[in-house]
């Protein structure tokens, strides 16, 4: 219903929006041999590499419809029959000056699916180098990976209450049999410097969503173990992981928030009276 909106209703809904700059990656590369790499120049540094990607975006879909005209006098119908994911996801990476490591790293994958010799000699095999050059491309299970991720975080995500670490709400994309196609060329001139960026498509079967949703101050582990209690100021949980830790304005949930909450062997007690965790 239209009405007047208060200020809290407005901070509560319109005052945390989300960024475009905390965003994570993680590349799985468990397909290609690590004698290969190192044949290849690659250092291989997975942390590294994630953290070097300075843009990407969030993957999307549609859905494919069919026209139905002839149901209904002068009405035109459609129903869904297939979703379509997009074709491909574009990663840009900053390029280290200590061994090119993206470009090195995505020209080594792109080598290995197509099955290029990797001999330097030509007399040994048919290498690039070679006037009688040839390759076989793999099959598709041999160089596409299933860990590849794009993780959509905010700031607030992760924060401490008393040096313990808590969890937020976050977005994780998983993709299926994911694995580069293309290196957008790079472009070096005399003119004034500027960082060296690599850009990379990759394709993929589909995506899937994952990732949780819950309160800053809500306690990772805790939430799905509540169980109810005796006498009812207390609550049961399945684990001492917490034993010793003092908590202020304890957050269940539910939202219900229990000051000075305590933690003794596998028992929070609290100075809520008569409330039950479930």
């Amino acid at each position: 219903m239209p009405g007047p909106k208060s200020i809290a209703d407005i901070k509560l809904n319109l005052l945390h929006p989300a960024t475009t700059s905390h965003f994570a990656i993680e590349i799985d590369y468990s397909k290609l041999p690590e004698n290969f790499l190192q044949q290849n120049n690659v250092k291989t540094n997975e942390q590294k590499l994630n953290l070097l990607c300075s843009e990407t975006i969030l993957p999307g879909s549609n859905l494919a419809t069919l026209e139905l005209n002839s149901d209904h006098t002068g009405v035109t119908e459609r129903h869904a029959y297939r979703r379509i994911y997009d074709d491909r996801i574009d990663f840009t990476f900053y390029v280290d000056a200590e061994n090119y490591l993206p470009i090195r790293f995505f020209e080594a994958w792109l080598k290995f699916i197509s099955g290029e010799s990797r001999a330097i000699d030509p007399n040994i095999g048919a290498s690039s180098r070679s006037p009688n050059y040839n390759y076989r491309f793999k099959y598709r299970d041999d160089y596409a990976c299933d860990g590849m991720k794009v993780i959509k975080f905010e700031k607030s995500t992760y924060g401490n209450i008393k040096g313990v670490k808590t969890k937020g709400s976050y977005l994780k994309y998983g993709f299926v049999k994911a694995y580069p196609i293309s290196i957008t060329s790079m472009p070096v001139s005399y003119d004034s410097s500027s960082l060296l960026k690599c850009s990379v498509s990759m394709t993929y079967m589909r995506y899937y969503l994952d990732g949780t949703v819950s309160n800053d101050s809500s306690i990772e582990g805790l939430s799905s173990n509540f169980t109810n209690s005796t006498p009812a100021n207390t609550a049961q949980f399945n684990t001492d992981q917490f034993k010793g830790i003092n908590y202020e304005n304890f957050t269940t949930t539910g939202g219900i928030t229990l000051p000075s909450a305590q933690v003794s062997g596998n028992t929070i007690k609290t100075a809520f009276s008569g409330v039950s965790l479930l």
